[in-house]
């Protein structure tokens, strides 16, 4: 079943980058799912995909995750309202994901300054109230800020039939209007079965 977009209140919502000793914020967020079904955010991280992946669902991906995030090896953004953590996004240069390489739509022209942004993470009561967007804008600041050339994003697309909702479970990729937002232009070809957005960084001046 689909999840109806209701009128909530926008919530005050505060976003910063992801730091080496957010763990144990991390672990409440996700919680004891692993926020997506065991993934711990590793499904577009992973060498391998299929039948490995799933068998590493649960403890194997949580390990693996914990060591990127207290390594400060993992960018990331995390959002609050108050001290409560509310929502997470992940992002980071696109050769960091090599399950991006394993999709077949979703393959462009990126090179070494291609960032992506591959997935967002909001409990339900979090949804609809402005989380969403607070975590991409400060995604787009991290991204630039770090050197990249641009950023892309992989939304879902919308069904063509029925109410065009997307059922919560399968929006954790974002949504196309999210995007178009925050200046992202859809550059998936004609056709085209998933949507790629992408965001150019101006190069900075230099003196």
């Amino acid at each position: 079943m689909s999840e109806k977009i209701k009128e909530r209140p926008r919530a005050r919502v505060r976003a910063r980058a992801l730091r080496a000793g957010d763990w144990p914020i991390i672990e409440t967020l996700f919680g004891k799912k692993g926020a997506c079904g065991g993934c711990w955010c590793m499904l577009w991280r992973a060498a391998k995909g299929g039948k490995t992946f799933e068998e590493a669902k649960g403890d194997k991906n949580k390990r693996a995750f914990k060591r990127l995030v207290t390594g400060d090896r993992v960018f990331g953004v995390l959002a609050f309202v108050g001290d409560e953590a509310v929502g997470w996004c992940s992002i980071g240069p696109r050769e960091a994901f090599p399950g991006l390489a394993r999709s077949r739509v979703l393959q462009t022209d990126w090179h070494e300054g291609t960032w992506s942004v591959t997935c967002f993470y909001l409990p339900a009561k979090w949804r609809h109230r402005g989380v969403a967007s607070a975590l991409l804008k400060e995604a787009v600041k991290i991204a630039r800020d770090s050197g990249a050339s641009e950023l892309e994003g992989y939304p879902v697309r919308p069904s063509p039939k029925g109410t065009g909702e997307i059922p919560a479970a399968f929006a954790w990729t974002g949504v196309p209007r999210l995007f178009e937002r925050h200046g992202f232009t859809n550059i998936s070809p004609p056709g085209h079965t998933r949507d790629i957005f992408r965001k150019r960084f101006r190069k900075k001046r230099t003196a």
